[in-house]
């Protein structure tokens, strides 16, 4: 079965691009469906074709496709598929990004530099996207961006489920990376009921990009740290926070964030850091070769399914958090 029929006789149909086609099956088993059937090939030239083997004309359309390495061809494979499900007639498109590309990019940091993240929403908005669905985006405002609903979906219960499971909550304290993370690290607070630190850093005022200096502010002596980030891409942030921690009497420091991108040397560090644990969900792929004994991945897939059914019927997504905002 490809699909699921509502009870007024909507259709909701999956579809998955290639960026990443094992998370868009994980999501089709918890809805009891299979992705549609869609040919998706390259030209010579490079370009890419996109043609579905099915009628989904008034269907309810799903497109799923995180946006993994390389990000642009990936970006681009969703925007092709979103631009020939308007053209042939589905009702509603939905872009599925687990993982949204660019959103780093949401401000100008200096003169004469782009908003990646609105021209984004602006290319999926043209092709013809009714509504967005992502998970964790790097920042909130981000969401002003499109011109329509979008779906900001939270790991936060899941991630922070797998600690309560592992920890004794008294001992434990979450840290914010950065200032920028103070809020997210809040909420993991009020889920625990445990203390709040926070790094502060200090940046070398003769040499761009470099921190001189990491403070934590609150107690982390003898506890186990629990450090929230949204996604880690090099590990350089996370690594200097746990180096952070240990100077100041931590006994151990856990690693708890959204995507892994891991970038670059991101795997030796990690893996060669005190840091005890690294935990991550799987909105981008974690391939066999990065795996690593420090390493575990929760998956995004029933969390999803839920939002993707919430929104075929006309319900809440927000229901799916309450409690836990």
């Amino acid at each position: 079965m490809t699909g699921l029929t509502s009870a007024s006789e909507k259709k909701l149909l999956l579809f998955s691009g290639r960026g990443y086609p094992e998370l868009t099956e994980e999501i089709a088993e918890c809805l009891g469906i299979a992705p549609t059937p869609t040919r998706l090939s390259d030209f010579a030239g490079g370009e890419i074709f996109v043609r579905f083997l099915e009628s989904v004309r008034g269907c309810d359309a799903f497109v799923v496709q995180s946006h993994t390495a390389p990000i642009n061809r990936w970006i681009m494979e969703q925007l092709i598929m979103v631009d020939a499900l308007k053209r042939a007639s589905a009702k509603r498109i939905t872009v599925v990004a687990p993982f949204f590309g660019y959103a780093r990019q949401d401000k100008k940091s200096a003169g004469r530099e782009p908003i990646s993240a609105r021209l984004m929403a602006d290319l999926f908005a043209t092709a013809g996207a009714d509504r967005l669905m992502a998970v964790d985006l790097h920042t909130a405002q981000i969401q002003g961006f499109f011109d329509g609903p979008v779906d900001h979906l939270f790991a936060m219960p899941i991630l922070a489920s797998y600690i309560q499971g592992k920890h004794d909550l008294s001992q434990v304290t979450v840290v914010a990376p950065d200032a920028g993370r103070v809020r997210v690290c809040e909420r993991w607070t009020d889920r625990l009921g445990c203390p709040l630190a926070i790094i502060h850093k200090r940046r070398d005022p003769d040499v761009a990009h470099k921190v001189a200096v990491s403070e934590v502010v609150g107690t982390v002596k003898g506890r186990t740290c629990i450090v929230v980030d949204d996604m880690i891409d090099t590990g350089s942030t996370i690594i200097k926070a746990s180096e952070a921690l240990f100077e100041q009497g931590a006994a151990q420091v856990i690693v708890a964030a959204t995507h892994g991108v891991l970038s670059g040397p991101a795997l030796d560090e990690l893996k060669n850091s005190a840091i005890s644990e690294i935990v991550l969900t799987n909105t981008l792929p974690i391939r066999d070769y990065q795996r690593f004994d420090k390493l575990t991945v929760l998956s995004i897939a029933p969390l999803i399914a839920r939002a993707i059914k919430e929104v075929f019927s006309d319900g809440s997504v927000t229901s799916l958090f309450d409690g836990h905002s």
